[in-house]
């Protein structure tokens, strides 16, 4: 984008277009998990991805979710919501244009609503 990319009110207002364009079934479940945007990823969250998971080799972290998956709780478990943070500085640097940021930051949700459901990679829709 070579001009900084998307401003934090315009990416939060593109992250809000991107729940809202999601598949009825994901965004019905939306509504347990906060999406956060924030400028870049913290330490704590680079070390927690591996670099084999990742199955490309993009080195910039678009977005992750902190939290326990569906699959893996048990009904006594108190648990505050889950988070989905969708990283503004890592998006804005592999975007070349507004429409490939809205694009990167749908998928982004999309992905890491799928860990959310306990999907794998592989399971993911696309």
């Amino acid at each position: 984008m070579g001009s900084g990319g998307l401003s934090r009110a315009e990416f939060e207002r593109v992250v809000d277009e991107a729940l809202e364009s999601l598949p009825k079934r994901f965004a019905e479940m939306v509504e347990n998990v906060v999406i956060a945007v924030e400028d870049e990823p913290s330490d704590e969250d680079l070390e927690s991805i591996d670099d084999d998971d990742e199955g490309d080799d993009r080195s910039e972290l678009l977005g992750i979710y902190r939290g326990v998956a569906l699959t893996e709780r048990s009904h006594d478990m108190q648990l505050l919501p889950d988070e989905i943070a969708v990283f503004r500085g890592p998006i804005n640097r592999v975007a070349r244009t507004r429409s490939e940021a809205v694009r990167e930051v749908r998928e982004t949700v999309i992905h890491e609503l799928g860990h959310y459901f306990g999907l794998d990679d592989e399971e993911m829709p696309h």
